[in-house]
């Protein structure tokens, strides 16, 4: 009987030990809705209320950020501040007839929340805040927030101005993608030299302090108002693995956010592969030029669970040679990815130019038989 007692026990023991070290694996968060998201597969690896309808405060300015950087970039023209952009609560303190361009706008926003900065870009893109709150709500359908509705640039608490930690974390996906705010994002502190007056110069330091917390932050938006609570938006990246984290409501997001991070980069391994730097000869049959010359149609990069990114195979696949015409982009093979025997993605191998048919001159002979041929 004892020795009964004491088998239970360690098997007791030991379950419950199993049962610790699993909730370990997942962090508690305090959040009112959270999402950790991959971008690399567009997998949530935990999440909790991430498509509850909330105020999302100044990371709205994510949105205003994006399409301002998107207007720079066509046009970096000079904006003069007036009274009608001024705006209350955090602000990159612009007064009317100060000249700033259109890009810096984006740093008053990113760095210290500027509601003025978003104010501003917003009337000198659309015209005034409703149309481009129009514009921002087109962009925000394109993407996929199924759950956003934007009201103002800035995100000053409005009752239809809501958005989703899951939304968010889509939208911070798509701004990565944006070289310009992808670096921008990424700054403690950005100085901007005023157009007007021009000795004026001044050193916005990011509200973002999880660049300072963590060594693996590369960006992200903090938002506050009393009817919100404290918001805050961030991505990291490890090992070629880029992770995004939205906190909604939630009095502890800097910890909440490492702490997610770091189960999130536990549970995913990165497997790269430069396909369109690859080159391969294969013979060329009638063409005027004796091999064709293939690479893969883009890089690869997968993102799985686990240290699975060891297990990938890859396998090209591509005849002992080719037919001319040969067009410039045509697939002539592909390269398949497999885990476990499962192809889990393939890419084309493509003709990197053209080659024509090699046209032969024919023979005296050959022209006197097509003659009677022809006849």
């Amino acid at each position: 009987m004892k020795k009964l007692l004491a088998v239970v026990l360690s098997v007791f023991f030991a379950f419950a030990c199993f049962l610790r070290v699993t909730a370990a694996d997942k962090p508690s968060v305090s959040a009112t809705a959270f999402v950790l998201y991959c971008p690399d597969n567009g997998k949530i690896i935990l999440s909790k209320n991430e498509n509850k309808r909330m105020k999302p405060a100044s990371t709205t300015k994510l949105m205003t950020t994006l399409l301002t950087l998107e207007e720079a970039a066509k046009n970096d023209r000079v904006i003069t501040f007036t009274d009608e952009m001024t705006a209350e609560g955090s602000s990159m303190y612009l007064e009317a007839g100060e000249k700033v361009r259109l890009s810096d706008l984006a740093v008053g926003m990113m760095m210290s929340s500027g509601n003025d900065a978003a104010n501003a870009a917003a009337v000198s893109i659309s015209g005034s805040i409703k149309k481009f709150a129009n514009l921002m709500n087109a962009r925000a359908s394109e993407i996929g927030m199924e759950n956003t509705h934007f009201v103002t640039p800035s995100g000053l608490d409005d009752d239809k101005h809501y958005s989703t930690a899951y939304d968010l974390a889509l939208l911070m996906a798509q701004c990565l993608e944006n070289e310009a705010f992808a670096d921008l994002t990424s700054q403690k502190s950005v100085a901007v030299s005023f157009e007007e007056p021009n000795n004026k110069k001044i050193t916005y330091a990011n509200h973002n302090r999880l660049l300072s917390m963590y060594s693996d932050c590369i960006g992200g938006k903090t938002g506050y108002t009393e009817a919100a609570g404290r918001c805050l938006v961030s991505a990291a990246k490890r090992d070629g693995v880029t992770l995004i984290c939205v906190t909604l409501d939630d009095k502890n997001d800097w910890q909440d956010h490492i702490n997610l991070y770091d189960h999130g980069f536990s549970q995913l391994s990165s497997y790269e592969s430069p396909d369109s730097s690859l080159c391969i000869e294969v013979p060329c049959v009638g063409g005027e030029s004796d091999v064709a010359a293939v690479m893969g149609e883009s890089d690869v990069k997968l993102v799985v669970d686990g240290d699975k990114a060891k297990d990938i195979k890859r396998k090209i696949y591509l005849d002992n040679f080719v037919y001319a015409p040969v067009i410039s982009g045509e697939a002539l093979g592909r390269i398949d990815y497999t885990l476990d025997g499962k192809v889990i993605r393939s890419t084309s191998l493509v003709a990197v130019e053209d080659i024509a048919f090699h046209k032969i001159e024919k023979s005296l002979w050959d022209k006197i038989k097509d003659l009677f041929t022809n006849g």
